[in-house]
């Protein structure tokens, strides 16, 4: 029985490591995708919309 419980944790611990690597391969991923789209522009930055006032401003990686 603590031979279940144990191999039970150490496949929770690893779904949510992957769960977390995952999500940090897809924001690296897009952050890389938007420099790749700049340098081809000749852009210096990407604007996002500020949904409260209606400004652009610089997006935050």
């Amino acid at each position: 029985m603590p031979q279940l419980i144990l191999f039970a944790l150490v496949g929770a611990v690893a779904y949510v490591g992957y769960r977390s690597f995952i999500k940090e391969a897809n924001r690296v991923t897009a952050k890389v995708r938007r420099a790749e789209k700049q340098q081809a522009t000749g852009a210096t930055g990407t604007l996002v919309k500020d949904p409260e006032t209606g400004e652009y401003r610089l997006a935050k990686d």
